[in-house]
Formats: C-alpha cells, structure tokens, sequence
C-alpha cells in the first residue's frame, strides 16, 4: 500500500510539473517538462542522498571516531529488522536530525553535534528510531523525489515570466497562463510537499517508540529538539529550504502553527499522541522500578551516563555540572569529530 501510495505522489507531482509547462509553453512546454520531470525523478533516486548530506555538510562517522552513537544506531537496526544504514555527524549546533537514501540497503542517517550534546542517551536512541522508522517506511525516497520536484516547480514557476512571455511558445492561455504558473504553481507544489511530510512523521513517531519501546523518551526529546529549533539558527537549512521537511523538526525559524502550511504537525500534538501510546502501553514504570528496569537500547560498554533512567511525561534533568564541548569546537574552525568525549 505505501509503495501504491508513493507512486501515485509522484506521477501527481509529474502531472503538476507537465501542468506548469503546459501554462507556459503549450503542448511543447508540456513536453519538455515531461522530459525535465523524468529526468529529475531519474537524479533524485540514484543521488538526492547525496545531494541532501553534502548541503547539510554531514560526515560519515563509525565505531572508532563515534562508537557509541554508532552503537545507538546499530543496536535500533538490529531491532527494526533493517541492514545497518551510514551514519553520519552534522556540525550543527541546533538538534536536529534526519534519514535520507533510496532503500532501506542505501539508507543513511544524520544527526546533529547539537542533538548530541544536548539530549540524553535514550532521547538520541529515540530520535533514532525515528529517522529509522523512515527508512523501514520508504518514506527516504519519497520525500526526497517530492523536494527535488517541488524545487523544480518552484523554479519553473518563477522563470514562467521569461519563458512565457514570448508571443511564439504556442501558449494557449497567453499572460493568464503565465501568472497561473507563476504564482498557482509552486504553491499547489509546497502544499503538497507540506501535507506528505506531516502525514509521514506521525507514522515515523509511531513506529519509532515502537523500535525504541519508550514513547515518552521521543516525546522528550522532540520537545527539547523544538525549543533548540526556535533558538538556535540552522544556516544550511536556511539557504536550503526544500529539504526542511526532511528533518525531525522542522529546522526553519516562523513555522508553530499544525496547518496546511506547515511543513511537520505541530509539536504540542505530536506528543500528545505520543503521551497517549505510552499510557496504551501501560505509562511510564513508578519510581521504585526505574532504576532497576534496563531499556531495550543498550550500546556495548557505553561510558556511565543516564541510560537505565526511564524519563516520566517531564524531560530528564540536566546534569548538575556542565560537561566539557564533546566535539573540541575550534573558535577559529569547525569542530574537530575525532576528539575524545562521551559521544567519541
């Protein structure tokens, strides 16, 4: 059913992109669009993994220079079902996190140095699961494709003046036309975008408490990941606004309301549902037992820290000391991925 769905969302965004050319140029416009559109959707299957990690500027890391985020990320593979993905560190001090790739066999996963630092060990396990969860669901793919399209609507839309101002692009609907693809256009393509994107991170919330077993660590850590958003500037999703849905929150400053545009539902409802799957799931465990009740994502000789802590409805508590920057930021330059810390 989800491949069915996919498909369908792709020729929809097809026929849009035919559309626009269509408005602009007639019947050859629509089949040169027709042509761009294949193209495009050719591009984006075999490189927009790539193309979405190298404008986030992300790094593959492994066991030796990030053992346990790798071990995170590994031992909620081996949960889900799913081949071990690439893992990858954003400089980026804003938490936030996002999956990218064509297949579960290609798939990639990104976090940032912020999400690192400022979440607990169960809290980056749960965002995890849930980028994982994207994976499992294909939803990588079709994400991707739909940004790479409605960035080439977008574009189309506001080259139609120049495009179609010509009296011998056998346009049938003259300026009309133009000032649809123009202004009609892009926006059909961003509500579109927008709707498939908030539809998905429901699914991923859900499926990800499920690989992870704690509801609550996710909503945890969605509530701080929304308030680091709201403070903390994301430059390369600024200047790359089409891959913003990619992320777990939305990473661009200006978008709280759960409407028609936004790009991800709102936080305040996301977890709420998840509050309501950890009550169907029997609630958070009462203090005496949280100490002794182990969770299910355990990395292999992982540094002392809160793991075995199960968080309640309130985010865990920040620890009373401030730990020393585990990425070595450099005043001068970029953080340094290999220096010693707890996450390396």
């Amino acid at each position: 059913m989800n491949t069915l769905r996919t498909a369908m969302l792709l020729a929809a965004m097809t026929a849009l992109f035919m559309g626009v050319g269509y408005l602009i140029g007639g019947s050859g416009g629509m089949v040169i669009a027709l042509l761009i559109a294949a193209g495009t959707n050719l591009f984006s299957y075999w490189n927009a993994d790539k193309m979405v990690l190298s404008m986030n500027r992300a790094v593959e890391v492994d066991e030796k220079n990030a053992p346990e985020y790798y071990a995170i990320v590994q031992a909620l593979a081996k949960q889900a079902g799913l081949p071990m993905p690439k893992t990858y560190l954003i400089d980026n001090p804003q938490p936030n996190a996002f999956a990218t790739g064509r297949n579960p066999e290609n798939a990639a996963v990104a976090a940032s140095t912020g999400l690192l630092e400022r979440l607990s060990h169960e809290e980056v396990a749960a965002v995890m699961a849930h980028e994982l969860a994207h994976v499992q669901h294909r939803d990588t793919l079709t994400m991707t494709i739909v940004a790479t399209l409605a960035g080439a609507i977008s574009m189309l839309g506001n080259f139609a003046f120049f495009l179609g101002g010509s009296r011998d692009n056998n346009n049938p609907f003259g300026f009309v036309g133009v000032l649809v693809a123009m202004l009609v256009a892009p926006f059909a393509a961003m509500v579109v975008q927008m709707a498939v994107s908030r539809t998905r991170e429901y699914e991923a919330d859900r499926r990800g408490a499920e690989i992870c077993g704690h509801p609550l660590w996710l909503a945890s850590a969605l509530a701080k990941i929304a308030r680091g958003a709201e403070q903390i500037p994301n430059e390369d999703a600024e200047r790359n606004p089409a891959m913003a849905h990619l992320f777990i929150i939305n990473p661009l400053h200006g978008e709280r309301m759960d409407n028609l545009f936004s790009t991800h539902p709102s936080t305040e409802n996301r977890i709420a549902a998840l509050q309501e799957m950890a009550r169907a799931m029997g609630g958070p465990a009462p203090a005496s037992r949280r100490q002794a009740s182990p969770p299910p994502i355990q990395p292999e000789e992982a540094p002392s820290g809160p793991w075995g802590k199960r968080p309640g409805s309130a985010p865990p508590a920040e620890p009373e000391q401030p730990k020393p920057n585990p990425w070595g930021r450099n005043p001068t330059g970029p953080r340094n991925v290999r220096s010693k810390g707890p996450w390396s």
